[in-house]
């Protein structure tokens, strides 16, 4: 047998679940005090609680401040908010209403969050399973649940949703593949400053430094050259603000800033690798621009330092061995870590092109946790005194025709695969210390 205490909760809630949703009556019955049997029965939450509650829903419809018609889930939230009675204290008790006031002052600090829940189940509640469907069978937590980790999941919009993108006048969409979008902004006036803000939410959906409302560092980076907004289309989760897809980035190659949407730097080397590939030939020209060409007859790269040695991270050695003098006498490629921007190296896995064999004038060959494969072609480098390979965790094996090397002196494999397979005749030279290896 039910006690007291639940059937009264239980009635008042039949009656809310079973009234009108309109705005008005909702109202009435839940913030005035009702009579029933010669009793005044209090009213179980104040205007001012319901209006919230009212208003954390998604579909309500309001016109500016004022509530039009209550949303689909101002039941369920009620429901939520009534069933915060404290369990195992006496009802009037100084204990049980310190308990209800803790239990209600929670609900409304992370109401914001049931309303952000509520959003994306809206949207979305069809692709759910079938047992998460029904909102009435969820509780907050449920709720949070069934959807925490759908906002995050690919391909969760539709393909009018990505063609009806909202965007500005001020920045050009000069990349639409499957699921990226660049916007490029050049305008150097006000129309360019606007589609900043716009593309980063006015600083209240980004971090970018460009688009603080007001006063910020737009002019100083347009002046120096373009910015690209990326955005994910198959993000599902999108800005309050500008209805733009959360995951996006702001890029800026002159002054090497590839920001998130915290204003961190990220891997974009390692970005543009893997899952934005589709954008890495549109890039490419932009990033060219920023080589430095060959000195002399050395040249030293370091990772990711330099322009040269992040156009080779994404595009290979063959474009860049083009470039280089046949007189080459010194290649070091090095990975350093973190640049001056604090912008993480990431990994680097690239292959050694076999055109290696036409620069015999080369006496050092220096490959610095870059490399994961070694052509044949580097038994024709006669004059290779040094080959250095440190920190290859990848290198799986060495070419035997590195015992072809007559003037190599030093093989470096230091940090590199412990496994790596040495091929029998380099091993023999190495045993006759012929070559001199490090470890």
């Amino acid at each position: 047998m039910k006690n007291r205490k639940e059937m009264k909760f239980n009635d008042l809630l039949k009656s809310v679940i079973l009234e009108n949703s309109r705005y008005d009556i909702l109202k009435k019955t839940l913030t005035e005090p009702r009579k029933k049997d010669d009793k005044v029965i209090p009213a179980k939450m104040t205007p001012q609680e319901f209006d919230k509650i009212v208003l954390a829903d998604p579909t309500t419809r309001r016109a500016g401040n004022e509530i039009k018609k209550a949303g689909t889930y101002v039941n369920w939230l009620v429901k939520q908010f009534l069933s915060l009675v404290p369990e195992d204290e006496q009802e009037g008790t100084p204990r049980y209403k310190s308990e209800l006031k803790r239990k209600k002052d929670l609900y409304f600090e992370d109401l914001y969050k049931t309303s952000q829940d509520l959003q994306v189940f809206d949207k979305f509640k069809q692709k759910l399973p079938q047992e998460l469907r029904d909102i009435n069978k969820l509780s907050i937590d449920g709720l949070f649940n069934a959807v925490k980790d759908f906002d995050l999941t690919l391909a969760t919009t539709t393909k009018a949703e990505r063609k009806s993108m909202p965007a500005h006048p001020g920045g050009e969409m000069v990349f639409d593949g499957d699921r990226w979008r660049i916007v490029k902004i050049t305008d150097k006036g006000s129309l360019g400053k606007e589609a900043a803000c716009f593309y980063g939410g006015n600083n209240e959906e980004t971090r970018w430094c460009t688009s603080a409302p007001g006063l910020n560092y737009f002019n100083s980076y347009i002046s120096r050259g373009p910015l690209y907004v990326i955005m994910d289309k198959n993000d599902a989760k999108l800005g309050n603000k500008t209805g733009l897809p959360m995951h996006r980035y702001q890029w800026h190659f002159q002054d090497q800033q590839f920001m998130d949407i915290h204003d961190r730097q990220m891997d974009w080397i390692g970005f543009l690798n893997g899952e934005g590939a589709e954008m890495k030939q549109f890039f490419k020209p932009e990033i060219m621009k920023n080589l430095s060409g060959p000195t002399g007859n050395s040249v030293v790269v370091e990772y990711p330092r330099d322009a040269t040695s992040k156009y080779i991270a994404l595009y290979g050695f063959d474009e860049f061995f083009e470039s280089l003098p046949k007189t080459l006498q010194r290649f070091d490629f090095t990975s350093s870590g973190n640049n001056r921007y604090g912008e993480q190296s990431g990994e680097v896995n690239l292959e050694l092109p076999e055109k290696i064999g036409d620069y015999d004038n080369l006496e050092v060959l220096h490959l610095d946790g870059v490399i994961n494969k070694l052509p044949s072609s580097i038994g024709k480098l006669k004059k290779l005194q040094f080959l250095s390979l440190p920190n290859n965790k990848n290198l799986q094996e060495l070419p035997e025709s590195v015992a072809d090397l007559p003037s190599l002196m030093v093989l470096n494999l230091k940090n590199s695969n412990p496994n790596i397979k040495i091929p029998k005749r380099v091993q023999d030279k190495i045993d006759n210390n012929d070559i001199h290896i490090v470890k």
